[in-house]
């Protein structure tokens, strides 16, 4: 089974496409970049949304009076807003257009992160996490298809990784941010500003990025290929040659129609073999990159962070600390990625990251397992600190390195044009409620088996993403859109 096949167009017709392509880019560069980041501020925001619960969960279940089961569920509970809206927006996109789906979530972002910090209790507070679920879910798959649908395909990869970035960067913002705020008042549960704990503080610094979000999505256009999908052949031209060039852009829009003759309105049943009746293979596989990302258990690290490294040994302000220098070395792992993704190509990165990961919870199993304990149940790293300290961190360096970024990249791109919006919906529906069941269980395994089975089960995921990418995974790199089949 092949993700990618090569649609019937002569070598040199292709190449001689890619050539005007790529001088275009360096003509029209700095519009392609700009479309890019501004879309990849629905990532960052995904990234700030993520890990801002990270430093507040101390003041909510103060706040709201609530236990492990409860703490888990008020922390998860904006995953199910990101299941729902991942399966919507894919669908959705298909309807209105991918511009107008990112327009709506940054309203959302908007009203999540003020009614966050407003909230009285965990039905309220619930209510408005899954509102900014639903921003986050449709960012995370809207995002990338955006970019792979505007960007040249020797360039896609680089710019679709942006979205990774901008996440681990608001992941990494989230954290300093939670950090300043609460040595500034003391602690995340005293008062800060006009008296207000700072923990709600915490989640209304979201608001300056989501406003700006809302604010430059009027200033990109809509998707091209959208717009030739729903017949709108000039506004679609129009937008291809202020990205491509007149010449470049024509010779798209001739592939794009061509790829589209067969087809009709996007729907469900697009994902089934016509042959077979069943899930396509490489729904399949779209469904296991999405999931596998989560059950290697990196938000763990994004969401319980703080708790994690207060339940051995260290204090708020330290695990905080740590929580930031995790950030830093998410970002440079995924700088790394940007340069090398479409040299290297995605199935490489993926490949090598399942392999740390693997190698790196080994590790970090055996510091947990080897620890004492104290009276409070806690654990004390003693000599093993140093070693479960690195070893985490090498682990997000891995999964920043690959699995963060690539399984993004693939998801934009690897879906023919037709069942793009549905592939994308499944897929992100699979990786939000993975998410969420990772999520909402680490309380109750912490309780249960401790540390070092809670990250020996997340070690067994990444070991298993090892055979899936060696059997079912192939490579997209270097190929365009209309050759996805």
């Amino acid at each position: 089974m092949e993700v990618a096949t090569t649609a019937q167009r002569p070598p040199v017709a292709a190449a001689a496409d890619d050539a005007s392509v790529a001088d275009s880019l360096v003509e029209n560069g700095a519009l392609i970049l700009f479309i890019s980041l501004v879309a990849t501020i629905g990532g960052f925001l995904f990234g700030f949304d993520s890990g801002v619960i990270n430093g507040t969960v101390d003041g909510l279940q103060q706040a709201f009076q609530s236990k492990s089961v409860g703490t888990g569920f008020n922390v998860a509970s904006m995953l199910l807003g990101c299941a729902v809206g991942a399966y919507f927006a894919g669908r959705l996109a298909d309807i209105y257009g991918r511009k107008v789906i990112l327009l709506w979530s940054a309203v959302f972002f908007i009203v999540s992160a003020w009614g966050s910090g407003i909230a009285d209790g965990s039905l309220e507070f619930v209510i408005y996490r899954v509102l900014g679920g639903f921003a986050v879910g449709a960012a995370s798959v809207i995002t990338p298809a955006y970019i792979a649908e505007v960007a040249p395909a020797r360039y896609r990869g680089m710019l679709t990784t942006l979205q990774q970035i901008a996440i681990i960067l608001g992941l990494f913002m989230a954290f300093v941010s939670n950090y300043l705020l609460a040595e500034f008042a003391g602690a995340s549960t005293e008062p800060l500003w006009l008296g207000i704990d700072a923990w709600r503080w915490m989640f209304w610094m979201e608001l300056l990025p989501a406003v700006l979000f809302l604010l430059m999505l009027l200033f990109i256009p809509e998707s091209p290929r959208f717009l030739l999908l729903k017949g709108r052949d000039q506004a679609g031209a129009e937008v291809l040659q202020r990205l491509y060039g007149q010449a470049a852009a024509q010779r798209k829009v001739a592939e794009i129609r061509q790829s589209l003759q067969a087809d009709h309105a996007p729907r469900l049943s697009d994902l089934l073999d016509p042959v077979t009746g069943k899930l396509r293979k490489l729904v399949w596989v779209g469904i296991g990159l999405a999931s596998f990302q989560q059950l290697v258990g990196i938000n763990v690290v994004f969401y319980y962070g703080a708790v994690l490294w207060q339940a051995v040994g260290f204090s708020e302000s330290d695990a905080l600390l740590i929580n930031v220098i995790s950030g830093g070395i998410s970002i440079a792992a995924c700088v790394l990625t940007l340069l090398v993704i479409d040299r290297i190509g995605r199935k490489p990165l993926l490949l090598w990251g399942s392999v740390g990961m693997t190698l790196t919870l080994a590790l970090v199993v055996y510091a947990f397992a080897n620890a004492d304990q104290d009276a409070a149940g806690n654990l004390l790293l003693g000599d093993y600190g140093t070693l479960a300290l690195v070893s985490a961190n090498a682990y997000v360096f891995f999964f920043n390195l690959s699995w963060g970024p690539v399984m993004w990249v693939m998801l934009g791109e690897m879906f023919p044009n037709q069942i793009r919006g549905v592939g994308l919906a499944v897929s992100g529906l699979a990786q939000w409620l993975c998410n969420f069941l990772i999520t909402m269980t680490f309380p109750l395994l912490l309780t249960g088996i401790g540390l070092a089975g809670a990250y020996g089960l997340y070690a067994l995921g990444a070991l298993l993403s090892v055979f899936f990418v060696l059997k079912l995974v192939h490579e997209t790199k270097g190929k365009e859109l209309e050759e996805m089949e």
